[in-house]
C-alpha cells in the first residue's frame, strides 16, 4: 500500500511538471507569435548587425568570416559583400577565414576565393585562415597571420548581421583596435508582390484572400526566422562572455 501511494504521488508530480511545461510552452509560443507580427524581431536583428563605429580610414585588411559551404546562401552573400568592399578599398588585402583544405581546389575555402575572382578581385590580394573552428579561434589566428597588430593596422569584418556584434567584440578582445563592420544584410525585392486572389482562379472556399496581405505571406515568417537567429545568437554571446572571449 505504501509503495502504491508513493508511486501515485510520483505520477501526480510528473503530471504537474508536464502540465506546467505545456502551459509555459504554450504561453511562449503565443508570445512569440504575437512578437513576430510586430517590427521587434527586425530591430533586434538590425541592432546585432549595426551600431559599431565606422572606420575613419580605409581598412588594411578585409576579413570575411565564412558561413556555410560553397555554394550556400551564407557563403555567396558574404563573397558578394567582400567583393564590393574590396572594390571600394583597392589597397586592402582579403583574408578568408573558413575551415578547409586550401590545397583542394574543390574545397569551400577555395571556391570562396574563386567566387571573388569571378567578381573581379585579384587573386594575389587573397589570403587564407583555414584553421579556426569558431569566431574566437578565427580572431586569434588572423592576429597571428598579421604578426601581432601595430597601431596602424585596421580591419573590416564581413559576416552575417546576427553574428556581427559577437564577431566585433571577439576580434577586439583578440587585440584588434581598429575594426570596421560590414554586415551582409539581404535586400528585399523592389517589385510589387501583391496579387488578386480571385483573378488567379482555383478554389476560393472559406480561405481568406491573402494576396495583398504581405504581413501574413512573408513578413511573419521572416520575423520568425529572425527570432530563431536572435535567440541562438544571444545564447552564443552569453557563452562567449562567460568564457571571457568578449
Amino acid at each position: 500500500m505504501r509503495l502504491n501511494n508513493t508511486f501515485l504521488r510520483l505520477v501526480g508530480a510528473f503530471k504537474k511538471i508536464v502540465r506546467g511545461f505545456l502551459v509555459i510552452s504554450g504561453a511562449l509560443a503565443f508570445l512569440i507569435t504575437i512578437w513576430c507580427f510586430t517590427s521587434g524581431p527586425f530591430w533586434v536583428y538590425y541592432w546585432l548587425g549595426t551600431g559599431k563605429p565606422a572606420l575613419a580610414e580605409p581598412p588594411s585588411y578585409i576579413v570575411v568570416l565564412g558561413g556555410g559551404g560553397m555554394p550556400s546562401e551564407s557563403g555567396l552573400i558574404r563573397t558578394y559583400y567582400t567583393a564590393k568592399a574590396a572594390k571600394l578599398n583597392p589597397d586592402a588585402a582579403i583574408i578568408i577565414a573558413l575551415p578547409g583544405n586550401i590545397s583542394d581546389t574543390a574545397s569551400s575555402v577555395q571556391q570562396m576565393k574563386e567566387e571573388l575572382v569571378i567578381r573581379g578581385i585579384d587573386p594575389n590580394r587573397i589570403l587564407f585562415e583555414p584553421e579556426g573552428r569558431n569566431t574566437r579561434a578565427q580572431a586569434m589566428n588572423v592576429y597571428k597571420i598579421l604578426g601581432g597588430i601595430n597601431p596602424s593596422v585596421s580591419i573590416c569584418l564581413i559576416t552575417a548581421p546576427e553574428h556581427m556584434r559577437r564577431a566585433f567584440l571577439t576580434f577586439k578582445k583578440a587585440g584588434f583596435s581598429k575594426i570596421g563592420a560590414y554586415p551582409t544584410f539581404e535586400q528585399a525585392i523592389e517589385g510589387d508582390i501583391t496579387f488578386n486572389d480571385h483573378a488567379l482562379g482555383g478554389r476560393q472556399g472559406p480561405l481568406p484572400a491573402i494576396g495583398k496581405n504581405i504581413n501574413l505571406r512573408y513578413r511573419f515568417w521572416t520575423h520568425l526566422h529572425y527570432t530563431e537567429l536572435i535567440l541562438k545568437e544571444f545564447v552564443a554571446i552569453g557563452f562567449y562572455w562567460i568564457k571571457g572571449w568578449i
